[in-house]
């Protein structure tokens, strides 16, 4: 087969990495979306993925790599790699219309020899269940003999330093062990370690252990917080002092409300998985509840603070600092700011918002007024929301100059004004 190495659909946050580290380990790439302003922006060099910048983008353009809205390359196309989004609906169910149509594409284009994997988080029975009969009925082909099916769930963390995709382990199951050694082999040729598991099942569940183990135990601490603060308890000294333990624990920290694709959504597929069974995934929907009750508790705290300064919400100037739910990153997807700020407008309170990474923020088609001076800001307003811990953050002007402040991350110290969440 000649033509690309690569297909990529979905060039947003899990779909542009793995291109640029494809791109770079020589496999001539082309990347797929159904959004023009997205194909406009990389084809010009303008990169809007935290972790790739201009300069990888243009590194990418001259090995070779092109943006299209054209599915017609994916009948030239080698490998193609499914990088879609998996929301979830109004009903918190699991949404595969973007899987299911970009599966519905590679179907009519699926040359004989190619190999197809779904990164997409999803679960179990996916691949096997939902993605590999629309390609088998759409291509007229069989998987496991005509073409190669695998899955592989994406690992990108956003904003971190350390970790990327070529060192982050892969972890591949196929519909065959043909599928899975076909998978195995193409990502090997750009990532350093690459995992098999018995199949596809096995893969798809992997991922959202993952994040469901983080899950639970973000709603652990968060709830856990929630009490620390009636009992008199400082629970981030005693997490610190926990952690001092070399075996058996690891550090998970409280905060406004968990963020981002996975950790909100993952483990709602989990729990649909195992509900259709006929029984509920009590631990993780209890966790989901703690969770999702945090930027409530936020607003409750500021309550508190205002009420002890003799002011009401109503009318009160509430500056939020951090809109996004990771630091250092411009991500703002699933980020408990919302919630928080939704609450605040309906208790009437005056909201603005500074963030380096975000310039202009709207909550349901209202936009939020921005302080492009953060210490002007902080005296501006009745309370500050501690929200996100940007790195630009002068902290230690934030602390002196804030009339009163709630950190919901923990790294100022408590005083008369400020509170710890």
């Amino acid at each position: 087969m000649s033509g690309y190495d690569l297909a990529v659909i979905g060039l947003g946050y899990v779909g542009m990495p793995l291109a640029k580290e494809a791109t770079g380990a020589g496999l001539l790439v082309v990347g797929l979306d159904v959004d023009a302003r997205k194909v406009d922006a990389l084809t010009s060099g303008r990169s809007y993925i935290d972790d790739l910048g201009d300069a990888d983008l243009d590194s990418m353009l001259a090995n070779g790599f092109t943006a299209t809205l054209d599915q017609a390359v994916l009948a030239a196309s080698e490998t193609i790699v499914i990088c879609v989004p998996t929301p979830l609906d109004e009903d918190h169910r699991p949404d595969l219309s973007a899987v299911r149509g970009a599966v519905e594409a590679v179907g009519r284009y699926l040359q004989r020899g190619a190999l197809v994997v779904l990164e997409s988080t999803t679960y179990p029975g996916t691949t096997d269940d939902v993605v590999r009969p629309i390609l088998e009925e759409a291509s007229g082909l069989t998987a496991g003999t005509d073409f190669h099916l695998a899955f592989s769930p994406e690992r990108i963390d956003p904003g971190n330093s350390k970790y990327g995709l070529r060192n982050t382990p892969k972890v591949v199951g196929g519909y065959t062990e043909a599928c899975r050694d076909r998978a195995s082999a193409f990502y090997a040729r750009f990532i350093e370690q690459v995992v098999t598991v018995s199949g596809t099942r096995e893969a798809e569940m992997a991922k959202l252990l993952e994040n469901t183990y983080r899950h639970v135990n973000i709603a652990l601490v968060n709830e856990m917080a929630i009490f620390c603060d009636e009992l008199g308890v400082n629970l981030w000294e005693s997490i610190e002092a926990a952690a001092t333990k070399p075996f058996g624990f690891q550090k998970f920290l409280p905060g406004p409300g968990v963020g981002g694709h996975c950790i909100p959504v993952d483990p709602s597929y989990l729990s649909h998985a195992v509900r259709k069974l006929g029984y509920p995934f009590r631990f993780v929907e209890l966790a989901q509840e703690i969770n999702e009750r945090m930027p409530a508790y936020v607003v409750a705290r500021v309550q508190r603070l205002l009420n002890r300064a003799r002011k009401p919400v109503n009318g009160s100037r509430v500056l939020l600092m951090g809109v996004t739910y990771k630091p250092d990153i411009a991500d703002e997807r699933e980020t408990p700011a919302v919630p928080i700020a939704r609450a605040f407008r309906d208790l009437g309170a005056e909201l603005v918002f500074a963030d380096p990474h975000v310039k202009r923020w709207s909550v349901d088609g209202v936009e939020v007024p921005r302080e492009d001076d953060l210490a002007e800001g902080v005296e501006r307003a009745d309370v500050t929301v501690l929200l996100q811990q940007h790195s630009e953050f002068d902290l230690d002007m934030v602390e002196k100059r804030a009339h009163l402040l709630l950190d919901t991350r923990g790294v100022l110290s408590e005083g008369e004004r400020v509170e710890r969440l």
